[in-house]
């Protein structure tokens, strides 16, 4: 048995898990259950990352503790997780004891290799991202290449990491281990770096106090990437030396979203060089999710709905979708127009209604399975398929082209398609033909067991769900051919992919009351105001409009971004007033230029003799969605 160690990275709790999170997590948890049906020994780590300057910002703006303020998020992941059926073996906190003793062992490691030293920086930094930028990386505008936001200027006493020391260490491993980093675009970027010289960089703030305090020097906090990383061997028990870190690291793949390859893949290996441990084995990167061809954006109100499309479609065509449409590895545009195709074209028609066809026919014409004992035409083909089947996956899976895994499998599920039509089996009924047409219905639901285990890493409630209606009462996870018992007694057909029509669902209207009745006017259909975004914000700043008197032009910070709004309250607030108080936005709203000023969404208020601000009862933290 082979040991396999897949690991996410662990998500920032200053927001909600998104679409992002989810993409990057269900990828991980196909890898770890496809290597369990290998029969390795696997170990699959997912979790939160909660120190630094953000996570202390957004507790302090939700009015608590900053542990408080991490234990109340964290769950938010772990019953997201639940929801999408991830089977992690560990949910990794960094606020845990096990990773503070773990990762004080390690920056201990560090500075005694002698690689680190005290120093003063000074230098371009983005808070969203807790990073400084290199100068090499600067725009002329000085903003954030991936938040689009102005960069501050920041100088402070840290502590550095020769990383510099190691760049050639770095380009010799490149080179011995070309598969080191995946797809070969995250590669090559990060080769030109190595080529353009790495400079030393800073691993601590004396800035921040929420954090782990560097042992060698408490006055210091670890800078929270650079202890990020070390969760992936804190979470075996590195700090103890346990059996399970020796059996599962050097971690086999490391997945990410392309923005983050550059920590992973040349700052986290220089560490371990630096405390002789062993170097990941691959570092593998997807792209980012658009939406209709559009940037995922909170200002614009571009967001993909996962509850929505869960609840619609089910989760296991969620599942589907996501790791069938993508090329891994590049950017995937999310479209629910394709999601609702990919359903009723590969999960309705060709999985669903083949499982339906085939029990129908065992039910209506054999009082259980049937014992294959008339070979025939097409029997030898179907059979070597799936053994050509199973080896494509494995290839495909290796090299992380999921989409293409999917579509192996589905070619062979269209095959039995044609299989149950060419041998055209609802004639064979006759006495003197029965026999082959039980062999046909043996092959048929052998061959539905075989695809149920393909599926079982994407889509595992759907391989139960086969197996179930198949008569097996405990899930066979072995992908060779003739293992399906005859005798079982199967099950009656319910449709594990009813079809669904979205414009049958978009024409559904409440049965009209037979009572007759004023029409109302002015109203406004649930679904539309489902689309509003209503979050909890808090203004910064008011300043009056030159020419306009009733409006005010404010700052307001939504937890994860700043934006300006304007407001018509300027009658009834001093702009003096406003600084600090929470309030209620919309926040989806086409951006409009009023009086000369753009405005990014709208501040909800009453209005009446006169204007009141809605706001809260209590203050509740920023970017909270108001349902």
């Amino acid at each position: 048995m082979s040991a396999f160690y897949v690991t996410t990275p662990i998500y920032y709790v200053n927001g909600e898990p998104h679409a992002g999170h989810a993409y990057t997590t269900i990828v991980a948890d196909a890898l770890a259950r496809y290597h369990r049906l290998k029969g390795n020994d696997v170990f699959f780590l997912t979790g939160v990352d909660e120190h630094g300057a953000n996570i202390h910002k957004a507790a302090e703006d939700a009015g608590l503790a900053p542990q408080d303020y991490c234990d109340k998020m964290a769950p938010i992941f772990i019953e997201l997780w639940k929801r999408l059926n991830i089977s992690h073996d560990i949910f990794m906190r960094t606020t845990s004891d096990m990773h503070k003793r773990g990762a004080e062992k390690f920056l201990t490691a560090l500075y005694d290799s002698g690689d680190v030293y005290k120093g003063s920086y000074e230098g371009h930094y983005c808070r969203p991202c807790e990073r400084f930028v290199p100068e090499k990386e600067l725009t002329d505008e000085k903003i954030c290449p991936i938040h689009k936001l102005p960069l501050e200027w920041l100088e402070e006493e840290n502590y550095f990491f020769r990383l510099s020391k190691y760049q050639d260490r770095l380009l010799e491993h490149f080179h011995e281990n070309p598969d080191f980093v995946y797809p070969a675009a995250r590669r090559n970027e990060l080769l030109s770096v190595l080529d353009s010289g790495l400079e030393d960089i800073s691993i601590s703030r004396s800035s921040v106090s929420w954090g782990i305090s560097l042992p060698f020097d408490p006055e210091h906090i670890v800078y929270v990437w650079i202890e990020a990383l070390m969760n992936y061997m804190t979470a075996l028990g590195y700090e103890i030396d346990s059996d399970q870190y020796h059996t599962f690291w050097p971690a086999d793949v490391h997945i990410m979203a392309k923005d983050i390859t550059r920590f992973h893949a040349l700052i986290w290996p220089a560490m371990l060089m630096a405390t002789h441990l062993p170097l990941p084995k691959q570092v593998v990167a997807h792209g980012w999710l658009t939406k209709d061809g559009e940037a995922l954006s909170k200002t614009r109100g571009i967001a993909i709905d996962m509850d929505t499309d869960i609840e619609t479609y089910g989760l296991d065509a969620f599942r589907y979708y996501l790791l069938r449409e993508f090329s891994f590895g590049n950017d995937g545009d999310y479209r629910p127009a394709r999601l609702h195709a990919r359903y009723n074209a590969d999960l309705a028609n060709d999985l669903g209604n083949l499982l339906n066809r085939v029990l129908g026919l065992v039910n209506k014409n054999f009082e259980s399975i049937p014992e294959p004992t008339t070979f025939g035409e097409f029997d030898d083909e179907i059979t070597a398929m799936a053994q050509t089947t199973v080896a494509k996956l494995d290839e495909h899976i290796n090299s992380f082209a999921f989409d293409t895994a999917l579509e192996t499998v589905w070619e062979f599920v269209r095959r039995i398609n044609r299989y149950v039509q060419q041998t055209q089996v609802w004639t064979l009924a006759k006495l003197e033909t029965k026999s082959r047409m039980g062999t046909i219905l043996y092959n048929s639901l052998e061959a539905l067991r075989f695809i149920s285990v393909l599926i079982s890493p994407f889509i595992p409630d759907t391989a139960e769900k086969i197996q179930k209606q198949i008569g097996l009462a405990e899930f066979d996870a072995v992908a060779e051919w003739g293992r399906l018992p005859v005798g079982l007694a199967v099950g009656r057909g319910e449709p594990i992919f009813p079809r669904i029509d979205i414009k049958k669902q978009k024409q559904k209207q409440p049965k009209e009351s037979t009572q007759p009745k004023q029409k109302e006017a002015n109203l406004v259909a649930f679904a539309d105001f489902q689309k509003l975004d209503l979050r909890v914000a808090r203004i910064l700043s008011a300043k009056p409009i030159e020419g306009a008197d009733r409006l005010l032009k404010l700052e307001v910070d939504l937890g994860t971004e700043k934006r300006q709004m304007v407001a018509g309250i300027a009658e009834h607030y001093k702009p003096e007033t406003l600084a600090g108080r929470q309030v209620i936005v919309v926040a989806n709203l086409e951006p409009a230029t009023i009086r000369g000023v753009e405005s990014h969404g709208m501040v909800l208020a009453g209005s009446g003799d006169s204007v009141v601000l809605a706001t809260l009862e209590t203050e509740m933290p920023l970017g909270t969605q108001i349902r």
